[in-house]
Formats: C-alpha cells, sequence, structure tokens
C-alpha cells in the first residue's frame, strides 16, 4: 500500500465531521474515530508494518496505551515478533493491580504506539508507567498528528516522537 492508498483508507474509514468534544477538552469541527480505523484488517495490518519500521536495534517490546494503543500494539508485535505491553489508564483494584498487562523487565527498551496524538496527554503518562517499570521508551510513534501539540509536548518531555502521518495528510486543512 502506498503513503496516499493508506492516508485515503484512514480518512474515508474513520474522518468524521461535526462537533466533537476531544480528550483534552478541546471542541473540533472533524473527529478521526481511531476504532473505525483499527476494525479494517487492511488498514490495521498496515500500520503495523509501518510501526515496525521505527523499531530500532535495542528495542525489546512494543507498547500500547488502552484501549486505542492494543490492536496497534499487537499488530505491530506481530509484524516484527517482539512481545507486547498493555498500558492501562488506571490501576486494576483486582489480580496484580498491575498498570500495565504482559511483561516488563528492568532494562527493556520500547517502542510505544499511539493511536491519535492531540496533546500527546495520554501516550506521555504510558511512558511514565512504563518509566516507573523500570524500561526506557525509545520511541513514541502515532498513526496521526493532529498537529496541535502533541510533537511539541512529547519532545518537550524528552522522548523521540514521529508519526505515520498528520492530519495534512489526510486532507484536514482546520
Amino acid at each position: 500500500m502506498t503513503d496516499r492508498e493508506l492516508f485515503d483508507a484512514v480518512a474515508a474509514a474513520a474522518l468524521l465531521r461535526g462537533d466533537f468534544t476531544l480528550r483534552s477538552g478541546r471542541k473540533s469541527k472533524y473527529y478521526l474515530d481511531k476504532y473505525l480505523f483499527e476494525a479494517e484488517p487492511k488498514i490495521l495490518r498496515e500500520l503495523g508494518e509501518r510501526f515496525a519500521r521505527h523499531i530500532g536495534p535495542q528495542t525489546t517490546r512494543i507498547a500500547g496505551a488502552e484501549l486505542g494503543g492494543v490492536a496497534l500494539a499487537a499488530s505491530t508485535s506481530m509484524a516484527c515478533g517482539l512481545p507486547f505491553v498493555i498500558v492501562r489508564n488506571a490501576k486494576k483494584d483486582y489480580g496484580t493491580k498491575k498498570m500495565y498487562e504482559g511483561k516488563i523487565e528492568k532494562g527493556d527498551r520500547i517502542l510505544l504506539v499511539e493511536d491519535v496524538a492531540t496533546t500527546g496527554g495520554q501516550v506521555l503518562e504510558a511512558a511514565k508507567t512504563i518509566a516507573e517499570a523500570g524500561a526506557t521508551v525509545e520511541k513514541i510513534v502515532a498513526v496521526i498528528d493532529r498537529q496541535e501539540g502533541a510533537r511539541e509536548n512529547i519532545e518537550g518531555a524528552g522522548f523521540t516522537f514521529g508519526a505515520l502521518m498528520t492530519k495534512t495528510d489526510l486532507g484536514i486543512d482546520e
């Protein structure tokens, strides 16, 4: 799949127009419904393969924050053969009571995948959880950068940031 084909497929599957409130509380005239593009096998497979290209020689695991990052981390894991971890948004109050599912070992080097990056708030929370477990986030890569501060916030926190596409690539000019 070419870049243009992927951009068009994501936009066709997930770009909604209207009045929306984002996780950050900000209002927007468009919404990128990650579950609509993540539920399409051809798109999800392509995203996993593209995330896998961001794996460094020292990377030991993939991670994705619940809920949107789970399918992306699994798809990337299948594309590259590395195990993945699911980072929770809140600690569960039963069982292991961990902030993540799967295994994180001290010294792990992790590629953290994200669905849609607006301000970077959720993925930075996931990166903090990973660091508290004794691992290093090598890079944070989003499917879509809405170009509304995520890159600046993530890089300002000391992480390397990448995106498979931007809102501009999807033909959004707001």
